[in-house]
Parts: structure tokens; C-alpha cells; sequence
């Protein structure tokens, strides 16, 4: 009797959370700490907001600094921001939320979850591709941010004045040569002077442009000539891996605390920088070009296509990262929720990072005498060559400098986090031994090692050609095209229906209306018109004057193409070991859902996940059932056993036919929450 009341309170708590009245200790909400894993062999988040910050920081990266503010200026101004938000509704919250109740569900990383449907394992294999390409020149960025931030440790910034040994006649400083020997405090008062120099030259080299390309890259004439790798370089790189390494020893439980600072001071860095921008004399000036509606260039299809891209990139969508993220999280965590709040977050940093940026570019242009446009850029020409150079016309420049790079240190490793844990997870979960998930820290050590040796090349004086064909090529349409793959699966292999029931069991309500049209037609509608448009748009990739040879294109389609070919050749594969007589037949074996899809949990394995027993376990249980008295009912009607049936274990799941007792009421109801079908088979009756 005990048991039937234990077996009727589990009930009743279930019950009250499928309504929605959650209970704190089965949901973990943002905040509160948790006692012990929900997923003990895999491990989950310690709480909620380290879930959030670490999504933050992997979706808020260096390209809303560098790339959106001259994205916008670009395409219109202001008038960018209503295509920006479309696309962001349409298209942006409903495929995060899609990736991280996909990886939530199943909590497996981005190759175990495709159990929906293991044709399509190859779009997991993708992911992995696309993420390792992105991680190997994504660490190159970071370090030549450490390698920035070192060097800003001084009294005077080395790109500052135009009399250095790698400086050429060319150069022209904002701030005068003559300078040099006056101090500081008088360094401001004499800016004037130098301005005058510069606005006569017909063709102006600044000093930070110089000491990029010859002195912290000392950059080759040709993407074939790798000359000598820069040692610094190469030193801070493995520093940005070793930091990397050891912000992950441990899985999502180290990296959820590192986040707690690398996912919110980079705000703390660009609130600062945005009140010091705002007071110089220019900054409205830059601020009105960066946000002046031009509503004629809202009628352009590449404003629209560029809207779409940005946000498709921005937020990491068909990387992995998200699927794997998620899947850390509770099985019961609102993910719907969670991917809003990320959404949002991003693209208002976006935004706020613009007026960052335009407002000491403004300042740049006002003391130089010449339009916005004329200063502004976008990419490394931004981070290391723009900005580093308004950075000198401040009082106590290496103060701001040191603050700037270090805000794009953090920025970068925020993403670089779950690149690295993607590439591990995915790892651990296909071998899923016991020894490797115990020994998860050497896989993880394996890959970062792995990394610092194939971001080498990127470190020689060829490097910045490799490291552009690589942001260029290795991480454009191929995204596009697993993206599309992905929600074709999901919506139509698996079936929307059966999806949007699973959402349902795993959150206690079923998506809304309106991301379920978005999943079936918008989005991928959205997807498409994206690779179009990068199809249409495709111009040969060049940095500055120099043309990329046809040999070094090819290589980069070749890298595109890497990630998109492993779709087909795995599904062919899993075709050809599927059983059947016919193609046919082979094919929609291939597609059905792998026995083990669903929650990994076996307490979340309820309605039609529900495990049916084999003969063996009923075989056992009844032995064991025939040693103890045969118990009573709690309204005290005996039990009842089925004359067909070799085992009396029928009666823990069935009423008497003389009992009041309703079918709903049993002990087994109450376990499985729904009692869809019966199977009659040998004389034993299964539920599934």
C-alpha cells in the first residue's frame, strides 16, 4: 500500500508541473543553486544564469563590434534597423530557439542528437567542421588582441608617431613627430598643428596601419609566401589557448563560473568607452552618420540580404554551439524563454557597441578634417588599424587601449568557449564510454593542442591572407545550407507534429502559434533567400590592393565545400547499412528516429518514450512477485489475474473487471502519466 501511495504523490507532483505549476526543485530556477546533477553521467549547468551568460557570450562576439556599426552605416543608416528587427523575428529567435530545444531535449551534443533521424547525422559531422575551421583563426584574433593588449603596458602607444625603424615616408601621424619630446600634458594642446600636415597629403599612411602591417605582422607580398612565423605572435597564441584550456578543464562546470566576468564586463568596458566617446568634440557627428535614415535604401534587396546575413551569423545558428549548450540545461528548463532573452541581448548589443565605435571614429574625423566615411572601416582594419589610432588623440591613451583590447579578449573567448566544448562534447557523447566522459579533461587537452598546432600557419608573415580566405570561405554558405537541412528534418522527416509534441512534454506548454509557422515555412523561406543572395553577391574575396590567386579560391570553396559534403556521403552511407529489400525501403529505415531518441533520462522517457518491457524483465519480476503475498488494492478489491496471460504481473497494471476502480486510477498511470496503447503479444500484454 505504501508503494501505490508513494507511486500516487509522484503522480500528483507530475501532474502540477505539466499544468505548470513547477516545482523550484524539479525546474532549477535562474539563481538557484542545485544541490546535485539532474544528468549525474553527463552533467548539467550549476544554475540557469550560467546557462544564459555563457549563450551570451557565445552569440555576442567580435563581430558586433567590428562588423554591424559598419554594416549599418552602410546600408542606410537608421533605416537598416527595421529589415534588422524583421529579420530578427522572423528569422533569429525562432531558429535559436529551434537549436537549443533540439539540443535540450535530447541533451546530447551536435552529432548524438541527430538519433531524430540518422540519415541526417552528416549535417552533426558539418557542424563540427564548420566549428573547427572558425575556432582555429578565431584563437588567431584573440591572441593578436593579447599581443595588442601587451604592448598598450606603456607610457606612450608605439603607433602613435611616424619615426620608428618600419615607419615609411608615407606616414602621416594625427599626432606630429615633433611632439615626440613634449610632454604629455602639453601632447593634446599641439594636436592642431599636425592636423594641418596631414590634410595636405594627397595619400595618407597612418602610423597604426604601419605598425600593423610591418611591424605586428610584417606581412608578405603573397598568400604563397609564408615567410618566417612572428614568434610574438605565436607566444600569444598559446597563451590564448592555455586560457581557453584551463577556463574549460572541467566542462560547462568551470566555463559557467568563468562567464559570470567574461560574459558581462565586456558591457562594463563599452559603457565606459560610450561616456568618454560621447564628451569628445565630433562624436555627435559620427553618432548622426551611423544612425541617419537613408529609407530609399530600404527598398534594396542587398539591405535586406545583408539584415539577414548579419543576423543569421551573429547568433552562431547551425555552428553546434547552441545544440550543445543546450544540452547541458534540465530537461524542464524554458528554453523558449532563454533563447528570447539571448535573441535580444545580441542584437542590443549590436547596436549599442555602433555608438561605441562611431562616436570616437567622429572625433577621428572632426581632428582630421574629413568625412566619417573616409575613417570608418570595418573587420581588423577596425580593431587593429581605425580605432587603436583614434585611441592616441585621447589623454591617457594606453588607459583606453589597454581597455578596448581587453574588451575584444573577452568577447572572443566567450565564443571561443563553446566552439572548444562543442568540438569535446560531440566527441565524448559519440564514444560515450565510461573512461572518456571520467577522462573528458584529455579530450579537451587533445583538441586544444590540435587547434594551437593548426592555427600556426595563421601566425606567419602569410597568415592575415589565410586567416581572411578562412572567415571568408570556411563559415559563409555552407552555414546557410545546414541550417536549411536542419529544419527540412526536423519539420518534415521527423514531423512537425511530433516535434511540436515533444517541446510540449519537455516545457509543460506547446510552442506558439507563431514559431511553428516560422519553423515550417518562414524561416526556411528566410534561409533560402540568404543563400541567394550570397550566391548573387559573391565577389572574389582581396585585403587592401592585393587580388587573391585563383589557386587560393579554390581552397577556400574547397573548405566551404568540406563541411557540406559530409550531409550526402553519410547519408548514402547509412542507406547502404540500413535493412531492406528495396531502396526504398533502406531509405525510410534510415530516416526513422533511432530507438533510443528522446530524453536521455529515463524518469523523463514518459507517453510514448515509455520503455516496454522485454520478456526477460517480465520473466524476473515475476518470479520475484510470486515469492511475496499477494498484495491488496487501496480500495480494497483484490487483484486480478488475466487467465491468458504466463504472468500474474498483468494485475500491477490492470483493475479487476468487478473493481469500481477507473483504468486511470491504476498504480502504472500514474507512473507513465498517459496510457496510450496496449500490445498483446504472447500471451503478455506491453504498454507503450
Amino acid at each position: 500500500a505504501s508503494r501505490w501511495r508513494d507511486a500516487g504523490r509522484e503522480w500528483r507532483k507530475r501532474r502540477s508541473c505539466k499544468s505548470g505549476r513547477h516545482d523550484r526543485k524539479l525546474i532549477g530556477f535562474p539563481g538557484e543553486p542545485v544541490k546535485k546533477d539532474e544528468n549525474s553521467r553527463r552533467g548539467n549547468w550549476g544554475n540557469q544564469i550560467e546557462f544564459v551568460l555563457t549563450s551570451v557570450g557565445y552569440a555576442v562576439g567580435l563581430g558586433n563590434v567590428w562588423r554591424f556599426p559598419y554594416l549599418c552605416y552602410r546600408n542606410g543608416g537608421g533605416a537598416f534597423m527595421l529589415p534588422y528587427f524583421i529579420m530578427l523575428v522572423f528569422c533569429g529567435i525562432p531558429l535559436f530557439f529551434l537549436e537549443l530545444s533540439f539540443g535540450q531535449f535530447a541533451s546530447l551534443g551536435c552529432l548524438g542528437v541527430w538519433k531524430i533521424s540518422p540519415m541526417f547525422k552528416g549535417v552533426g559531422y558539418g557542424m563540427m567542421v564548420v566549428s573547427t575551421y572558425i575556432g582555429i583563426y578565431y584563437n588567431v584574433v584573440i591572441c593578436i588582441a593579447f599581443y595588442y593588449f601587451f604592448l598598450s603596458m606603456t607610457n606612450l602607444l608605439p603607433w602613435t608617431y611616424c619615426n620608428n625603424p618600419w615607419n615609411t615616408p608615407d606616414c602621416s601621424g594625427v599626432v606630429s613627430s615633433y611632439q615626440l619630446n613634449a610632454s604629455l600634458a602639453n601632447a593634446t594642446s599641439s594636436l592642431v598643428a599636425g592636423v594641418s600636415e596631414v590634410v595636405n597629403r594627397t595619400k595618407r599612411t597612418s602610423p597604426s596601419e604601419e605598425y600593423w602591417k610591418h611591424y605586428v605582422l610584417n606581412i608578405s607580398d603573397d598568400i604563397g609566401n609564408f615567410g618566417e612565423v612572428r614568434l610574438p605572435i605565436l607566444g600569444c597564441l598559446a597563451v590564448s589557448w592555455a586560457v581557453v584550456f584551463l577556463c574549460l578543464i572541467r566542462g560547462v562546470k568551470s566555463s559557467g563560473k568563468v562567464v559570470y566576468f567574461t560574459a558581462t564586463f565586456p558591457y562594463v568596458v563599452l559603457t565606459i568607452l560610450f561616456i568618454r566617446g560621447i564628451t569628445l568634440d565630433g562624436a555627435i557627428n559620427g553618432i548622426k552618420y551611423y544612425l541617419t535614415p537613408q529609407w530609399q535604401k530600404v527598398l534594396d534587396a542587398k539591405v535586406w540580404g545583408d539584415a539577414a546575413s548579419q543576423i543569421f551569423y551573429s547568433l552562431g545558428c547551425a555552428w553546434g554551439g547552441l545544440i550543445t549548450m543546450a544540452s547541458y540545461n534540465k530537461f524542464h528548463n524554458n528554453c523558449f524563454r532563454d533563447s528570447i532573452i539571448i535573441s535580444i541581448t545580441n542584437c542590443a548589443t549590436s547596436v549599442y557597441a555602433g555608438f561605441v565605435i562611431f562616436s570616437i571614429l567622429g572625433f577621428m574625423a572632426h581632428h582630421l578634417n574629413v568625412p566619417v566615411s573616409e575613417v570608418a572601416d570595418h573587420g581588423p582594419g577596425l580593431a587593429f588599424v581605425a580605432y587603436p589610432e583614434a585611441l592616441t588623440l585621447l589623454p591617457i591613451s594606453p588607459l583606453w587601449s589597454l581597455l578596448f583590447f581587453f574588451m575584444l579578449i573577452l568577447l572572443g573567448l566567450g565564443t571561443q568557449f563553446c566552439l572548444l566544448e562543442t568540438l569535446v562534447t560531440a566527441i565524448v557523447d559519440e564514444i560515450g564510454t565510461d573512461w572518456i566522459i571520467k577522462n573528458k579533461t584529455v579530450v579537451t587537452l587533445s583538441v586544444a593542442i590540435a587547434g594551437f598546432l593548426l592555427g600556426v600557419p595563421l601566425t606567419t608573415q602569410a597568415g592575415i591572407y589565410w586567416l581572411l580566405l578562412m572567415d571568408n570561405y570556411a563559415a559563409s554558405f555552407s552555414l546557410v545550407i545546414i541550417s536549411c537541412i536542419m529544419c527540412i528534418c526536423i519539420m518534415y522527416i521527423y514531423g512537425h507534429r511530433n516535434y511540436f509534441k515533444d517541446v510540449e512534454m519537455m516545457l509543460g506548454f506547446p510552442p506558439p502559434l507563431f514559431f511553428k509557422v516560422c519553423w515550417r515555412f518562414i524561416s526556411p523561406v528566410i534561409i533560402s533567400f540568404i543563400l541567394i543572395f550570397t550566391v548573387i553577391q559573391y565577389k572574389p574575396i582581396t585585403y587592401n590592393d592585393y587580388v587573391y590567386p585563383g589557386w587560393s579560391l579554390a581552397i577556400g570553396f574547397a573548405m566551404a565545400l568540406s563541411s557540406v559534403v559530409c550531409i550526402p556521403i553519410y547519408a548514402l552511407y547509412k542507406i547502404s547499412k540500413s535493412p531492406g529489400a528495396t531502396f526504398r525501403e533502406r531509405l525510410k529505415a534510415a530516416c526513422r528516429a533511432h530507438p533510443k531518441w528522446g530524453p536521455a533520462l529515463q524518469e523523463h522517457r514518459t507517453g510514448r518514450y515509455a520503455p516496454m518491457a522485454s520478456e526477460d524483465t517480465v520473466e524476473q519480476r515475476l518470479h520475484q512477485h510470486t515469492q511475496q503475498p499477494q498484495p491488496q488494492r487501496i480500495d480494497g478489491t483484490p487483484l486480478y489475474r488475466h487467465q491468458g496471460a504466463k504472468a500474474s504481473h498483468l494485475s500491477l497494471f490492470l483493475p479487476s473487471p468487478s473493481s469500481s476502480t477507473p483504468l486511470s486510477h491504476s498504480p502504472l498511470w500514474g507512473r507513465s502519466h498517459s496510457l496510450e496503447t496496449f500490445t498483446y503479444c504472447k500471451g503478455l500484454l506491453y504498454l507503450s
